[in-house]
């Protein structure tokens, strides 16, 4: 891994204009033990409201660094300015963490600015299979976690967040993506692998999250396997330049939806 760029203060793969615009979608995570929103996971938007997708491909190898700095100041900006009091959900591309201490300083400046306190900073760990030095992935989770920051795997279970990940990475949460969630009320074949999973994650002392709950009944289900922090459609979509509306009532009713069924 190269030395970082930066040299009296500024970096030249980090800093400058991009030649594009961008904002923010908020989507909320909660934890039906507490019937509240824990976390809310900032994702890239136009500035329209168009998909991550129409924004990341316009991201050239020369805008990647320069990109990612981007979005962590603009979701830090943004959170405080919409007066979030939850956790803040980041996600960050490995490749283009050149040196972790470096490249956090624009994260740790914004937060400073704008008086967002850094434990309440998560960073999620996405397009995995793109990483090339595992060691460099690790070196980014370990230099996090000596900071004080806590990190994710995201889309755990599908492609290359895999289990093979779980040798080198100790991320605090693994984030179970919708492939295995998706029907696990019904389905005893997820059912089967959500429950090693859940086993998993607690010799590993991990949290889990589940992704893409999109129905009543793969809530419940989730909820009394022990997965009680989900995120998904059934409860909100991201929302763009916002946060979701008050969802206590929901998830009040859910609480007690579980404790109901617990007691049958």
């Amino acid at each position: 891994m190269s030395q970082c760029a930066r040299v009296n203060g500024s970096c030249k793969r980090c800093e400058g204009e991009l030649p594009f615009a961008f904002t923010m979608a908020f989507q909320p995570i909660v934890d039906l033990s507490l019937a509240e929103v824990v976390t809310y996971e900032a994702l890239v938007r136009g500035m329209q409201g168009e998909s991550a997708g129409s924004v990341i491909s316009q991201v050239t190898s020369d805008l990647l660094y320069r990109f990612d700095q981007a979005c962590r100041v603009k979701a830090i900006e943004m959170a405080s300015a919409l007066g979030m009091q939850t956790n803040l959900s980041i996600n960050f591309l490995p490749n283009a963490v050149y040196e972790p201490e470096a490249c956090i300083q624009a994260t740790l400046e914004v937060s400073k600015r704008v008086g967002w306190p850094t434990n309440r900073l998560i960073f999620e760990i996405t397009e995995t299979e793109r990483v090339r030095d595992r060691q460099h992935l690790c070196n980014i989770i370990d230099a996090y976690r000596s900071m004080g920051f806590k990190t994710a795997l995201d889309d755990f279970g599908n492609g290359y967040a895999n289990l093979d990940l779980l040798t080198d990475l100790t991320p605090d949460t693994l984030k179970i993506d919708r492939e295995l969630v998706m029907h696990c009320d019904s389905n005893p074949r997820r059912q089967a692998l959500l429950n090693a999973i859940i086993l998993l994650a607690q010799e590993l002392d991990m949290a889990l999250i589940a992704e893409g709950v999109e129905t009543r009944a793969e809530a419940l289900w989730l909820a009394r396997a022990g997965i009680v922090r989900q995120q998904g459609f059934y409860f909100a979509r991201p929302a763009v330049n916002a946060l979701s509306g008050d969802l206590t009532e929901h998830l009040q009713e859910l609480r007690l939806a579980v404790k109901t069924l617990n007691r049958a």
